[in-house]
C-alpha cells in the first residue's frame, strides 16, 4: 500500500508541478489561457500576478511532497509521513475549496487537482496502519 501511496504521491506532485509551469511560466500563451478559461491577452495580463503567484504554491507544495516520498522511501518514515501529508494534504484541500467556491464550473479541475493526493493520503494511511 505504501509503495502505491508514494507513486500516487509523486503523480500528484508532478501534476503541480505542471500547473506551476502553466501558471508561472506559460500563462501568457493562447493555450494556456484557454486551459484556464481566460478569454484574452488582457485578460490574462491583468491576472498575470496573481497565477504567478499561485503557480509557486503549487510548486511548494510538489517539492514538499517530493522530499517526504524520499524521505520516506529511504527509511525517514515520521518525516517522510509528515511531509507528505501536509503536501498532499493542502493539495486535496486546495481542490476541496475550489470545488465549494465554483461548483459544477471547477468540478473537473477540481477533480484533476485533488484526486491522486486524496487517493496517496488514504493508500498512505492504510499502508503505515498496516505496517
Amino acid at each position: 500500500m505504501t509503495v502505491a501511496a508514494l507513486v500516487l504521491a509523486a503523480l500528484a506532485a508532478a501534476s503541480h508541478v505542471y500547473i506551476w509551469w502553466l501558471e508561472s511560466v506559460t500563462w501568457m500563451t493562447p493555450r494556456t489561457r484557454a486551459v484556464f478559461g481566460i478569454a484574452s491577452e488582457d485578460d490574462a495580463r491583468v491576472t498575470r500576478g496573481l497565477a504567478f503567484n499561485q503557480g509557486f504554491y503549487n510548486l511548494f507544495l510538489a517539492v514538499v511532497t517530493a522530499v517526504g516520498i524520499v524521505l520516506l522511501w529511504t527509511g525517514s518514515e515520521a518525516a517522510g509521513a509528515a511531509l507528505v501529508y501536509a503536501g498532499c494534504g493542502s493539495m486535496a484541500a486546495a481542490a476541496a475549496v475550489l470545488l465549494a467556491s465554483g461548483g459544477r464550473t471547477y468540478s473537473r479541475a477540481a477533480a484533476v487537482q485533488g484526486a491522486l493526493p486524496a487517493l496517496a493520503l488514504i493508500l498512505l494511511t492504510v499502508g503505515l496502519l498496516a505496517g
